[in-house]
Order: structure tokens, then sequence, then C-alpha cells
């Protein structure tokens, strides 16, 4: 059976502190805060995802919030560099940006791509790719200007001791196919070869396996359109002999996960129901959101996590926080 995933969905990683993921992602990044809520798995435990607009598909990236987590260790078997799409010729303004903050910087150039690198508060390696023939347009309604504003995610880079086994399964399964190679790197795009459909594998021979915890990337979802389609691409993995969990309810979406041979856990995710049967379009992200299932709990829920600051105002916090108007970024502070 043929399969052609229509590209990315969404990218999800581990932070420690929700206050610093928060002013870090939403004040200086300026992603909207689409959703606040719990890891369904441990509810104990803050689950916040950013995006454009009302969550595109494409745009998502996510955190499960562990304060205890240990720093995790690059290597195989994982998502290694989160990648998001900003406009081109608005490199200068963000490095300058994230200078203003503290922020440690290096560009690079990347085939016709020019990259901004740099990582977050807990050490995840993050880049802005500026390249053209993004058609996305960013948040109008977020505190930056169009032409500086990110448009969602760029890709993903996946770090894989052998790219060859990996490959072979994105595009015999999943329809991902070679757009690029250079050395030790290969991009494969799904559907449209434009930013939010890339997955860069990075193969590095003897490379060791990568330890999961914070700063790390977690795993990586691609889209399908609805619970058909899933259904087709679970039964594709099976046959193929490639363990799935079965579909699973995330309120939002739906799931299956699954490894691929380098190691990875990647994800399908359907496109609908999206974000907006708890919460009006235009108060996404304002509140905390729990499943029906946890409702019953949500007291002690509540009174076991960190009140957040949102932009705009909220309860105190002793985090690190950022500006999230043009020019408005400052360095964080420490108490």
């Amino acid at each position: 059976m043929e399969l052609t995933l229509p590209g990315l969905h969404h990218l999800t990683a581990v932070a420690t502190d929700p206050q610093a993921n928060l002013a870090f992602y939403a004040g200086l990044l300026g992603l909207r805060l689409v959703k606040q809520t719990v890891n369904f798995d441990d509810p104990g435990t803050y689950h916040l995802y950013y995006g454009i607009d009302e969550g595109r598909p494409g745009t998502l990236l996510t955190f499960f919030v562990v304060p205890s987590a240990p720093p995790g260790g690059p290597g195989s078997g994982a998502p290694s560099v989160l990648q998001l799409s900003a406009p081109e010729g608005s490199l200068p303004f963000w490095r300058e940006r994230l200078a203003r903050a503290g922020v440690t910087t290096s560009l690079r150039p990347r085939w016709e791509e020019t990259v901004l690198a740099f990582r977050d508060p807990d050490g995840l390696p993050v880049e802005l790719v500026a390249a053209g023939g993004d058609p996305r347009t960013p948040w109008l309604a977020g505190p930056l200007p169009e032409e500086y504003a990110l448009r969602g995610l760029a890709g993903v880079e996946l770090a894989v001791a052998r790219s060859g086994p990996t490959e072979s399964f994105l595009g015999k399964i999943l329809g991902g196919r070679p757009h690029r190679r250079d050395g030790t790197r290969t991009r494969i795009a799904f559907g449209e070869p434009v930013p939010g459909h890339f997955l860069d594998l990075a193969a590095t021979p003897d490379l060791p396996a990568s330890r999961g915890g914070a700063g790390t990337l977690h795993h990586l979802a691609l889209r399908c359109p609805d619970n058909d389609a899933q259904d087709r691409v679970d039964a594709a993995l099976q046959a193929a002999g490639v363990a799935t969990s079965g579909p699973r309810d995330r309120l939002y979406f739906r799931s299956i996960y699954f490894r691929e041979p380098g190691g990875s856990l990647l994800e399908v995710a359907t496109d609908l129901p999206g974000f907006t049967g708890d919460e009006r379009p235009e108060e996404l992200g304002t509140r905390l959101c729990l499943p029906p299932a946890l409702e019953s709990q949500r007291v002690a829920i509540e009174r076991g996590l960190p009140t957040l600051r949102l932009p705009g105002g909220g309860a105190p916090s002793a985090g690190p926080e950022y500006g999230t108007g043009e020019g408005d970024a400052r360095a964080a502070t420490s108490g």
C-alpha cells in the first residue's frame, strides 16, 4: 500500500521549568501558547503546546515539563535539533533579539538556507531556518511584526548511526522522499518539499545512543488527515512487522506510536479534531484544560502545578522572563 503523509504535525521535547519555557517560546520567540494541559500519562506535570493561530498542524511544538528531569544526552535514536521557519531576511533581527536576551547564537549556511543556531533554557538545540518557499502566514495577532514572526516548524534533525535503514523505512511505509543530499546529511520531504515537511537525517557512524531527559526532543509526529488514514498507516506498519501502540486519544488529535529502525520514537497524529473543542479560538492557552477523565481531579492537579504568568499579565513568578514585543527582549535574571 502506497502511503504519503502530508508533512510534520508536531515535535515534543522535555523541559524543567514551565515559566522559563513559556517566557522563552511565547515571550522571546513569539509563538502562541495554544494549550496548557497536563501529560495525560502523568497528570502531575504540565504539557504545554505552542503554535500559530489555532494550532495549525505543522506549526506545533509541545513540551513535557518535568522539574525533576535530569539533563539528557545527544546521540543516535532520537530527534536531535528543532528547526523553526523564519522569514527570509529576518535573521539579523533575530540574532540581535536573542543577543539582548543573553542567548548565544551562531550563523551558518546550509544548502540554499541560512541557519541561526542557539539553545533554549534547558539546552535544547534550536535552529531558525531562513528559507524561501514557506507558504504559511505567521500568527498575525502575535507580538511580532509579520516580517519577523516565525511560521512554525521548518523541520527536524534526526540523529542516526546509519541513514540507509531509516531512509528506506520512511520511504516504503510513510511516503517520505529524498529531497537533498550533502555528505552525511539527507533531507527527506513529506508531501510538498517546503518548510514544515522536512526531516533531516544526520548520520554519524558509531554514534552513542541518545539519553532522554531535559533539553532533548522526545518524539516527532507526522500528519495524517483523519482516523481512517491513520488506521491505514497502522495497518501498513503492522504488515511490515513494526509494533505500534494502536490508537491513543490525545483529545486534540488521535495518535499512534512506533519506532523507526534507528530507534527514534515517531508518532502519526490526525489533523482533527483540533484545539477549540474546550476553548474558544480567542481564549486558547489562557487556562488549564483537562481531559474529561481527569476533571474530577482538577482541584488536586491545579494545587500541585505551579501557576503560570501568561504573556500580557498573570500571577507573579520567580522564573526568567523575556519581552514580547519588537526590540523588547531582555536578559533573563536569576534570584
